[in-house]
């Protein structure tokens, strides 16, 4: 798949309330704006399928089993990427995605303390070794997270505050990898904004055919 790919793939990260979805869908419609075309995709989610098991994992009622979650997660995945992020890349088109594999590191991987090499494994199998171009994470503290949040918590926001700064730790270590753009979640969202436009200029310059004036 790699080697056929010609689409730019752009995802967003972060603890629950870190901005992310924000930016994700500022970055879209900007780049709509400017003429380009975009997906724009969740995690979970994005198909039928998908949407369903979302349902599953997020609802409040359940009890899942930590493995139960992982293989949930990489289930909607498999499918989102077979059907809707394969397709556009080939077309040519930019993925902006609001959570990919990295969310399943951090959360199953350090916030659940499920084995980091085997979900590797499980992150290239679903995603059908396909990685991110750019991934910008927004690091925010857990009462700034807190704060930002809905008022009916879903299963995974109503974790407490050692699960996600074990999440929080998961995603900032993903800092040093050159695709990776750490940011902090607490600036202005029109300044975070600004700063994922330049990357992504910067990024799409150096690509033929997607050049930015």
């Amino acid at each position: 798949m790699e080697k056929k790919r010609k689409g730019l793939f752009i995802t967003f990260e972060g603890i629950d309330g870190c901005g992310k979805t924000t930016q994700a869908r500022l970055a879209a419609r900007w780049l709509k704006r400017i003429g380009k075309s975009v997906l724009f995709i969740r995690e979970p989610g994005g198909t039928t399928v998908s949407e369903r098991i979302r349902r599953v994992l997020l609802d409040r009622r359940l009890e899942i089993d930590p493995y139960t979650e992982l293989l949930l997660y990489e289930g909607a995945r498999a499918q989102l990427t077979s059907e809707r992020i394969i397709p556009a890349l080939n077309r040519n088109e930019i993925v902006v995605a609001d959570r990919f594999f990295d969310s399943t590191t951090a959360y199953q991987g350090y916030g659940r303390g499920l084995d980091r090499t085997l979900i590797s494994h499980l992150n290239r199998f679903a995603g059908r070794k396909i990685s991110p171009d750019i991934t910008f994470v927004f690091d925010v503290d857990y009462q700034t997270s807190l704060l930002r949040r809905r008022a009916r918590p879903d299963r995974l926001e109503k974790e407490k505050r050692a699960f996600f700064q074990r999440v929080r730790k998961g995603f900032k270590s993903l800092a040093g990898r050159r695709r990776v753009v750490l940011l902090d979640g607490r600036l202005p969202v029109a300044k975070l904004h600004e700063e994922v436009k330049t990357r992504v200029k910067r990024r799409l310059n150096g690509r033929g055919g997607y050049g930015i004036g």
